[in-house]
């Protein structure tokens, strides 16, 4: 069984930044990819970003990039967002999924970007 805890979201004015954290733990031999999607009230879940193959390889939304930026560590099988410039419409639960043997997904963590 494989577990994905999600932390640092929060709320944020525009313009302002937030750092997510994916710790991924259980039974993990290779993970092929890591990645962030989001989910919006009344929107469908998108992918925001994802890293692959050593670190690299990276895709981002083209709503986020420039902006955004994933990371991972390998020893201790954490992936990263890094928010920056954020705007009212990154505004969602950020979710971590990690493909090994098979997908899974954290719990999800609120984002908020608002004056």
């Amino acid at each position: 069984q494989v577990q994905l805890v999600e932390s640092g979201g929060g709320s944020v004015q525009p313009g302002g930044s937030l750092r997510l954290s994916c710790a991924a733990s259980g039974r993990i031999n290779r993970i092929t990819a890591m990645s962030w999607y989001r989910q919006a009230p009344g929107k469908e879940r998108e992918l925001v970003a994802t890293i692959t193959g050593g670190s690299s390889s990276r895709n981002y939304a083209d709503s986020v990039k420039g902006r955004f930026t994933i990371s991972r560590e390998y020893g201790k099988n954490l992936v990263y967002l890094q928010m920056n410039s954020l705007k009212p419409e990154d505004t969602a639960v950020y979710y971590c999924r990690i493909y090994v043997d098979k997908e899974y997904w954290g719990q999800g963590t609120q984002v908020t970007v608002s004056s």
